[in-house]
């Protein structure tokens, strides 16, 4: 009877000792699968970040710039989106003449003026504008207007324009790649702003009132 019990509880501790050491076992497959995909997760979380980085660092199509000038205590800048012309007809084709444009692409060209400033032949009060142009062979119209942070001419408002001002154009000897602005070198209260793009350039004066 005793030999039957002993050997009953030798059944059953060997019985439960196999499942404790079946559940170790399936514990430690469960923490080794749960790791595997844990470290999958973070490869996955890495190259992510990895290929939004180097996104980031390539040269984007139509970089940002920005110019300013110091006109006697007066400051002026403008940023401004670089198109680039890659072999094709800029003016009168890929932008048409007689319509409202960027001046340049991506966001719409934005200037900020400290004081109020003489800008060809008209007064532009101090405070950030938004820059259209409307182009034509012969002239350019600039158009201030005082929606900001608009994304090309598509949420365009002619009311809230408040100051066009036309300039003549000029050809130029140089073939321009790139979309280009920049101020003259100021003298005293006084600049041109430039603006080149393929063989078309327009130079605005622009004074400290």
């Amino acid at each position: 009877m005793h030999l039957i019990f002993i050997e009953y509880f030798n059944i059953k501790e060997i019985i439960n000792l196999i499942s404790h050491l079946s559940l170790i076992k399936i514990f430690n497959t469960m923490k080794k699968t749960l790791s595997l995909a844990v470290l999958m997760m973070c490869l996955v979380f890495v190259s992510v970040n990895v290929v939004s980085a180097q996104k980031a660092l390539e040269p984007k199509p139509s970089p940002m710039a920005l110019i300013k000038a110091n006109l006697d205590g007066a400051y002026v800048s403008v940023t401004y989106s670089q198109p680039h012309r890659k072999d094709r007809t800029i003016f009168g084709e890929l932008v048409p003449f007689g319509k409202i444009w960027r001046l340049g692409a991506n966001e719409a060209t934005q200037l900020t003026t400290t004081s109020d400033v003489q800008f060809g032949d008209k007064t532009l009060k101090a405070g950030t504008y938004t820059v259209f142009c409307v182009p034509e062979k012969d002239q350019w119209t600039f158009v201030f207007n005082t929606v900001l942070g608009q994304w090309g001419t598509y949420q365009y408002d002619a009311s809230k324009d408040v100051l066009k001002v036309m300039v003549k154009t000029a050809a130029t000897t140089d073939l321009w790649e790139p979309f280009t602005m920049k101020f003259e070198k100021p003298d005293g209260k006084k600049t041109n702003l430039v603006v080149m793009w393929e063989n078309t350039m327009v130079s605005v004066p622009v004074m400290a009132k």
